[in-house]
């Protein structure tokens, strides 16, 4: 199969405004490409498409795809690039086309950036589909003409990143355990000889005192793991690396202030922060980026049993801060404060946690961006104009005095899990809650509850967990590197 694109036409005298690689494969076939297309009425609108079959014995099926307006760039209101945005979508629906044709191979027009035709390919053909008997043909993507190789290859990378923490967030939690989670990443970075995996077991999580954690893993009969990686990419293997921190919850039943049941089986993507960024700094590994990353993911179930934290009870975190957990549902913010104290240890450039902690997120913002809290502007835009890039937004969200006095007024402890004016804010105020537990001047916490899973929003997505901001998460790392070498 081939997929092709064409721009709209302005003018709409029917004529098809080819990008260059349908321009010649137009020519390939004495012009019928384009006398077909005009025949079959006004120009393809963005993301529609027309097949064609026997134009040429090498490709029995093509697929001609709007890609919308030819200079579209980056768009100030929207804040991203429209343009990439546009390839995208375009080749994620062509290609679907050609495997619903039951084609095995399809060539792309890389449509002016290969490197985003390729994400489109990549990402728009993805589908969790491990557990089924009946599967969906596997369809490769390959790219169209030898112009744009290395940009191609990069933005397979880059998709089958965000692909590998799809895969995690969507497999069931008795299929990815908190000791699963940590050996699937583990094999994935087993053959980079510049990483290092510690698969830290209860015992070690005990010595490092992280109270919290292990308040929220002692209520599930799965052991709880604290994931290290160490991934040395810069040439000084003593620069101070940048340090991700994934909230790792691998199913989410609210533990006693239960979870009402409609829903909750989606509570199995409750480690989509650990997922990101643990699928980042594997792509980051596949990319070679010249800098030194350093990954912790403190994965754990949290579930009701004899064992489990009970509304009230008062934990002391790894810096010697005691909490009150007034509702056992705000466990994410448990699990990450010893984290982000341990993430103090290595003298890091920026800490960046990701976590889908908060509906209250999910209620501001939707599906259309990640939320940012963080105390760091020069952080602040580099994650911004990385997510420009991607069309994976972000969106920078308050970080006031006013939140941390809602967390800090608390009757029995330092700090309460929640907010004292419960919903007001939610997602503000676990923010205030973590901020309690770091001193670096440079951190940013990425609030991913809203775009955990994707119903029909984006695109070049199927239905399911996002994966979302994984290839934000990359750009931003590797921004960082060119950063240090200028």
């Amino acid at each position: 199969g081939l997929v092709l694109g064409v721009y709209s036409n302005e003018k709409d005298d029917g004529a098809a405004q080819f990008t260059s690689a349908g321009d010649a494969f137009d020519k390939l076939v004495s012009g019928k490409l384009r006398a077909l297309l005009s025949l079959c009425g006004p120009s393809l609108k963005k993301g529609k498409t027309r097949i064609f079959h026997g134009l040429h014995q090498d490709f029995p099926s093509v697929v001609v795809v709007g890609l919308g307006e030819k200079n579209a760039g980056i768009n100030e209101q929207e804040n991203w690039n429209e343009g990439k945005e546009n390839i995208r979508t375009a080749v994620a629906v062509g290609c679907r086309q050609i495997q619903d044709l039951e084609i095995p191979c399809v060539e792309v027009d890389p449509c002016g950036d290969a490197q985003a035709a390729a994400e489109g390919a990549v990402l728009g053909l993805h589908e969790y589909n491990e557990l089924k008997q009946k599967k969906k043909p596997v369809v490769t993507p390959q790219l169209h003409g030898s112009a744009e190789c290395e940009a191609w290859q990069k933005g397979v990378i880059y998709a089958e990143g965000q692909n590998l923490a799809r895969y995690l967030m969507e497999a069931p939690a008795n299929y990815i355990t908190p000791i699963k989670f940590a050996e699937h990443i583990e094999q994935k970075l087993r053959s980079f000889s510049n990483v290092k995996v510690h698969i830290r077991p209860e015992s070690w999580i005990t010595t490092q005192e992280m109270g919290a954690f292990l308040s929220v893993a002692k209520g599930s009969a799965e052991p709880p793991i604290f994931l290290e990686i160490h991934y040395l990419g810069s040439a000084n293997t003593d620069d101070s690396p940048l340090v991700f921190v994934g909230k790792g919850v691998t199913f989410d039943s609210g533990g006693i202030s239960l979870k009402p049941s409609s829903g909750m089986d989606a509570m199995r993507a409750d480690m989509g922060g650990a997922a990101t960024v643990c699928s980042a700094i594997v792509t980051a590994a596949a990319l070679k980026l010249p800098l030194n990353i350093i990954g912790l993911a403190p994965l754990c179930e949290n579930m009701p049993s004899g064992k489990a934290n009970k509304p009230g009870d008062v934990v002391r975190a790894k810096n010697g801060k005691t909490i009150q957990v007034d509702n056992t549902d705000a466990e994410g913010r448990l699990l990450l404060a010893d984290a982000l104290c341990y993430a103090h240890n290595f003298n890091a450039r920026a800490i960046v946690n990701a976590a889908t902690l908060t509906g209250a997120m999910d209620v501001a913002l939707g599906s259309a961006a990640a939320g940012v809290f963080t105390n760091s502007s020069w952080l602040w835009t580099h994650l911004y104009e990385a997510s420009i890039l991607t069309g994976d937004r972000v969106w920078r969200m308050p970080l006031f005095k006013h939140y941390t006095k809602q967390v800090t007024d608390c009757p029995l402890a330092d700090v309460s899990n929640i907010g004292k004016y419960s919903r007001a804010g939610g997602a503000c105020t676990a923010a205030a809650f973590l901020k309690e537990f770091v001193t670096a001047s440079h951190w940013a916490h990425l609030d991913i509850a809203g775009v955990m899973s994707n119903k029909d929003e984006v695109p070049y997505l199927r239905k399911g967990m996002a994966g979302r901001p994984t290839r934000t998460l990359v750009e931003f790392a590797a921004r960082l590197s060119q950063d240090s070498h200028n």
